[in-house]
């Protein structure tokens, strides 16, 4: 399908990143081509860079590029302190990164000191963007018992991966609601292990009592929205359901 026929409203994103203070990567995933392809990435940063330092990014492997990426990254929110509604924004190789978490100068093991990170084409809404990081973030929160240290992320990194996959699958959101976020994680959380047994003890045939996974934020229609304004989740789950729709006709 061409890219033209996409909605405008459905935000592409390039990364999900969940760093400590130091900007180390505790969980995360890249989509599509960013970070991939040495010789993009160098494009990227500038058609003014030189011969020399396009070769040596080639020469990098792709995990090095994200490495330096992050480090960057760090380099600009090193410090600073997002509130969980209230998102803060940099620009990094061409790249928005809208992110939320992260403890102030000074505040040693207070609060929280993971940051939650989107990293999207530099074009994309901060808005939008922004929206998305708050739902995660509040998600993250809610699964960590409200405490967002580096320590508790780690011991819980399974939760946080699952987070990520029911936020975004392929570069695309799947649900922004943070309190949805958090149930889906650990309603799934909770069948998996529970389909594992249950297909070693039945030869891998059905289970009839097993409930299917919670699809995470329906459709628009059961909502009863009327013609007044929508949020942007609404809005941005409404532009999703009709690409869904127009790939089963086709």
């Amino acid at each position: 399908m061409a890219s033209g026929a996409f909605p405008p409203l459905l935000p592409k994103v390039d990364a999900i990143l969940v760093l400590d203070g130091d900007g180390n990567r505790l969980a995360g995933k890249y989509y599509g081509d960013f970070m991939k392809n040495p010789s993009t990435t160098a494009a990227a940063a500038g058609d003014g860079a030189d011969t020399t330092t396009d070769n040596a990014a080639a020469a990098q492997s792709v995990e090095q590029l994200r490495n330096s990426f992050e480090q960057q990254l760090q380099s600009k929110i090193g410090g600073i302190a997002a509130k969980p509604d209230a998102a803060e924004v940099v620009t990094v190789l061409g790249k928005t990164a809208v992110f939320c978490g992260g403890s102030p100068p000074g505040n040693n093991g207070g609060g929280g000191d993971v940051r939650v990170v989107h990293v999207g084409p530099a074009g994309e809404s901060e808005l939008v963007l922004a929206h998305l990081v708050e739902g995660m973030y509040e998600a993250l929160s809610h699964l960590m018992g409200g405490s967002t240290d580096r320590a508790m992320v780690l011991d819980n990194l399974e939760l946080v991966f699952l987070l990520i996959d029911e936020h975004c699958d392929g570069g695309i959101i799947l649900e922004t609601d943070g309190q949805k976020l958090a149930g889906s994680v650990l309603l799934r959380d909770e069948q998996e292990p529970a389909m594992g047994q249950g297909m070693e003890g039945q030869g891998g045939g059905g289970m009839p009592g097993q409930a299917p996974p919670m699809q995470s934020g329906g459709g628009m229609g059961g909502l009863g929205m009327g013609g007044g304004e929508m949020t942007i989740g609404q809005a941005l789950m409404q532009a999703r359901n009709q690409i869904m729709a127009n790939l089963n006709q086709t």
